[in-house]
């Protein structure tokens, strides 16, 4: 069952039980980094395999009428730089832009000042649309929160500007979750560096971010909110954490091309989608860091690690942690099939779920010792539908709407979450009742 820990007459073993957790979820995120696919992999790479024709006119990305977001320099050698470089570089005239995330000093100085309800938004690729459904319902049940902090990796981060910026964005990131395709996030066709082009993903990143929704994350943040999103740095192996209202904040064209780059770096899966060069400077020297999705080191972001440990004094200034899973928390049986991307594909998703698992352990226990309310949202285990490749619209579509649903019902947030517990109004009734209205 994940919960708090429940032995309070024994705190020690309660932290080593936390400790045992996070030990797992750091050898489960080095499995991930590794193979760098994510529980999309096996889908992909079926799709890829099996797809020998062009793609028919429907179902070739919208995007071609925007230009392509400019990720690498000419050529894909690169400059030399050491570790204790990277450790300082700074993004060029943007000093504050980021911070590592394991940093207690630099989260705290990015903090708000006051406490307020956080929105924690996972990875998930397609299932994405699942918490894109369950923001919806919330605005029309009429009790979501304006969020002190949202954070967002890989397919949290692109709904996490939507979210930050609140109802208005809605309709926005409905479109968004129920009518891409496939071809709308990548092309079948391999680069030097990933199994797969996303330049259509860069391309729709660069059509929906635009200078109007920087001014509106640039006053929000003045207005003390925050908005973070997390990306791994495959260079250092370590997680970066972006602070988009200070980026936001820059104006002009150097802003909007970096708050559009980190958006794709965290939602880059390593080896399948090529990873993205961004400009900083050490001491002088100028070199590119690479970047690539944040779920390689951890399907959500909260705090750094030795906060969630309790080894730290640090408070946060949280009043309420609402975290939305993209996916599945229990685990699944599945036949799987004897190739090689199956299997890593089906190992992969089996570890990614294992380590939200343990984060969610983390989170519950340090905001007991602290007093704050933890609520999670997941997909529901008896939810299944026979997807037709990766990012299928009607499987998004559906999901979405038990998103809203549940939300709109006050169903979606749940303060313990056993991994195979169902919401009060489960997928299979959701499912039942559209067949047969």
């Amino acid at each position: 069952m994940l919960s708090p820990c429940q032995n309070r007459r024994s705190p020690n073993r309660c932290r080593a039980a936390v400790e045992s957790d996070l030990s797992r979820r750091a050898i489960l995120k080095r499995l991930a980094l590794l193979a760098g696919a994510g529980m999309s992999l096996s889908k992909t790479g079926a799709f890829a395999r099996d797809t020998k024709k062009q793609l028919s006119a429907d179902q070739r990305p919208k995007t071609r009428d925007v230009p392509r977001l400019e990720r690498h320099g000419p050529t894909l050698k690169r400059s030399p730089f050491s570790d204790g470089a990277d450790e300082i570089a700074v993004v060029p005239g943007v000093p504050g832009a980021r911070f590592w995330a394991d940093s207690i000093s630099d989260f705290e100085q990015a903090l708000p000042q006051g406490s307020g309800p956080w929105l924690i938004l996972s990875e998930g690729g397609a299932d994405g649309a699942y918490g894109a459904g369950v923001l919806s319902g919330w605005t029309t049940e009429g009790s979501r929160p304006v969020f002190s902090v949202v954070t967002g990796v890989s397919t949290g981060a692109l709904m996490a500007p939507y979210a930050f910026l609140g109802a208005d964005y809605d309709d926005r990131l409905r479109q968004q979750y129920t009518t891409v395709t496939a071809a709308d996030i990548f092309e079948l066709s391999e680069t030097a560096e990933s199994m797969f082009d996303d330049w259509p993903l860069a391309s729709l990143i660069a059509k929906i971010v635009t200078p109007e929704m920087l001014r509106s994350v640039a006053e929000e943040h003045q207005r003390g909110r925050r908005l973070f999103i997390a990306t791994t740095n495959l260079d250092a192996a370590r997680p970066v954490i972006w602070n988009m209202g200070v980026i936001a904040a820059q104006n002009g064209e150097a802003g909007l091309r970096l708050f559009r780059q980190v958006l794709l770096a965290s939602a880059s899966i390593p080896g399948m989608f090529q990873p993205v060069m961004i400009d900083v400077q050490a001491n002088g020297q100028h070199f590119q860091e690479m970047h690539a999705d944040g779920g390689a080191a951890a399907p959500f972001y909260v705090a750094p690690e030795s906060c969630l440990l309790g080894a730290t004094n640090a408070r946060l200034p949280a009043s309420a942690i609402y975290i939305v899973i993209n996916g599945k928390l229990a685990p699944e049986f599945q036949m799987t099939d004897r190739t090689t991307v199956s299997i890593l594909g089906r190992s992969i998703g089996v570890a990614l779920k294992a380590a939200a698992r343990a984060e969610i352990v983390a989170v519950h226990s340090v905001a007991q010792s602290q007093g704050i309310e933890v609520n999670v949202a997941v997909v529901d285990p008896s939810f299944t539908y026979e997807a037709h490749g990766p990012f299928d619209t009607q499987q998004m579509k559906v999901l979405f709407d038990i998103g809203f649903e549940q939300a709109r019902n006050r169903a979606a947030f749940r303060k313990h979450v056993e991994p195979g517990s169902m919401s009060s109004i489960s997928a299979r009734d959701f499912l039942n009742k559209r067949s047969n209205p």
